[in-house]
């Protein structure tokens, strides 16, 4: 399979889900890019990484970095291999091994900025799927998109970030809800947890 090295260009507001984010990778030595849309929790770990921002106890990408290590393996690299009805597939790929364990991109992502192992995109999804800086730039902002939030192709405007707007009470407490469990702050949480309960009853 021929595969195409990417780096990660940024990551942005889905517009169509406040729970979503647009992960834009480019090409190293090319024009293209190649946006997918990755959950909340998935980003929050790609950008703590790339921020160098250090939770107080490991994560789960964190976690996962430290088994590899502690077994004596090394992550080689990272393949996003295959695109299904708009649904991107990932490999991890590891040294002197065989092995492949498959992931969705979003984690593999996550552990790759870990482990300083680079990231690759099989040219068939390349020329299927991807943009070119100049085409991402000139899109309509009106143009529809029909993604999920699960490692979808994104359309370029949902990269764009949505309009401030009022957020409903529901909204507060699930924006406060992932603060608390961010910070590790359990007791908070659960009564942030309560009252959302209180919302639905």
């Amino acid at each position: 399979m021929n595969k195409i090295q990417v780096d990660i260009l940024g990551l942005s507001i889905n517009p169509n889900s406040q729970r979503a984010y647009a992960l834009l990778l480019k090409e190293v030595d090319g024009p293209r890019r190649l946006p997918i849309v990755i959950g909340e929790p998935e980003a929050q770990a790609i950008a703590n990484e790339l921020e160098g921002v250090r939770p107080q106890r490991p994560m789960t990408h964190d976690l996962l970095r430290s088994v590899i290590e502690t077994l004596g393996a090394s992550v080689k690299e990272v393949l996003i291999s295959e695109i299904k009805e708009g649904t991107f597939y990932a490999k991890i790929l590891f040294e002197y091994s065989d092995l492949e364990v498959d992931a969705r991109p979003s984690d593999a992502i996550a552990l790759a900025v870990r482990c300083g192992a680079p990231l690759y995109i099989s040219e068939e999804i390349m020329d299927e799927v991807s943009l070119r800086a100049e085409d991402i730039q000139e899109i309509d902002a009106e143009q529809p998109g029909e993604e999920s939030e699960d490692h979808e192709a994104a359309s370029p405007a949902q990269q764009r970030e949505a309009p401030t707007q009022p957020l409903t009470e529901r909204q507060r407490l699930e924006q406060e809800l992932d603060q608390a469990i961010k910070v590790e702050d359990y007791e908070a949480a659960a009564r942030i947890r309560d009252d959302l309960q209180r919302l639905d009853s």
